[in-house]
């Protein structure tokens, strides 16, 4: 019985032809979603703003216009509403002047509302977070974002060269800056479960980089006279196998888990799965071809071995 092969034996993919066009493509996405992170900010949850989110389920279909209105006549603020499940709502009030005894009487009002209009609707959960711990807790996240970031950047550096840490830096970069953007355009809230998924983003992308960057430096050794585009493309239909498998295998896990997992991960699972989707492109097209533009080549920096170098091209 033939085993299941996703990737046929010896591929020849040339993926460095599309190399510039992968730049030009990677550029523009970046930097939209940079500039409409920056312009249009991200839809905070109530773990980085601080105030009160009441997660409500309905027995029947209610219109969130309708909802929303009735939020409103309590004139508790700006308050927001959002789908949650299949017949319920997110109800987000902001923070209330007067501290926690004024945060339980609006949510106490809120619910006394939700009950009397919706008799069978039923509360899930309601999470109330204080200003000054919605601020640490932004900081915290930001920190551990960007030191994971610096930290992979190093550790490439002193375990490669340091044209390999910039290649790291900037695919880690491209990553988390395109899921931010994805956020940003499609306005889903971000709290501390999607900083968890960027910081599993940062190690995923971290990991298939290094596999690759792994045999890119065996070859670098090992076909010391070959030129550097065809010894990367050697390199990544080498890995190429392993990359399609790992990442359909998550991308799989995750889908599922958006399909009929809980509401309340929904954030943490189509970040995970935007970040290794984008992670696959980006350790192939960001990665890789970034050490061409730094100029290396098999003769830059890495000393012989010992023994006779192989000149030719594998087959």
């Amino acid at each position: 019985m033939k085993l299941l092969k996703l990737v046929p034996e010896n591929t020849n993919v040339d993926f460095m032809r599309w190399r510039n066009f992968a730049l030009i493509l990677s550029i523009i996405a970046t930097s939209a979603s940079i500039f409409y992170t920056v312009y249009q900010g991200l839809n905070l949850g109530v773990d980085f703003k601080g105030g009160q989110m009441i997660r409500v389920s309905f027995a029947q279909p209610v219109d969130s216009g309708q909802l929303r209105n009735q939020v409103d006549g309590l004139h508790l603020g700006e308050a927001g509403v959002q789908p949650f499940g299949s017949q319920g709502y997110e109800i987000r009030l902001p923070k209330p002047p007067g501290g926690v005894a004024a945060a339980n009487a609006a949510t106490e009002r809120v619910e006394q509302m939700i009950t009397a209009n919706y008799p069978k609707a039923k509360i899930e959960s309601v999470d109330s977070v204080s200003g000054k711990v919605s601020e640490e807790l932004a900081e915290s996240g930001a920190k551990a974002i960007i030191l994971a970031m610096l930290g992979i950047a190093i550790y490439i550096w002193f375990r490669f060269e340091w044209q390999f840490g910039v290649g790291a830096l900037l695919t880690v970069a491209h990553d988390v800056s395109m899921t931010l953007g994805f956020f940003a355009f499609t306005r889903l809230p971000v709290d501390l479960n999607v900083v968890a998924a960027i910081l599993t983003i940062v190690s995923y992308s971290l990991n298939d980089t290094v596999v690759i960057y792994d045999r890119i430096r065996e070859n670098l050794r090992k076909y010391r006279k070959m030129s550097i585009l065809p010894l990367l493309n050697l390199s990544l239909n080498e890995t190429l196998a392993r990359t399609v498998v790992t990442s359909l295998t998550v991308l799989i896990a995750l889908g599922v888990l958006m399909w009929i997992g809980p509401r309340v991960i929904f954030g943490l699972a189509i970040a995970i799965f935007l970040g290794v989707f984008i992670g696959t492109y980006s350790s192939i097209y960001i990665s890789t071809p970034v050490l061409v533009w730094l100029g290396v080549t098999p003769q830059s920096f890495v000393k012989g071995q010992g023994g006779e170098e192989s000149e030719a091209k594998p087959a």
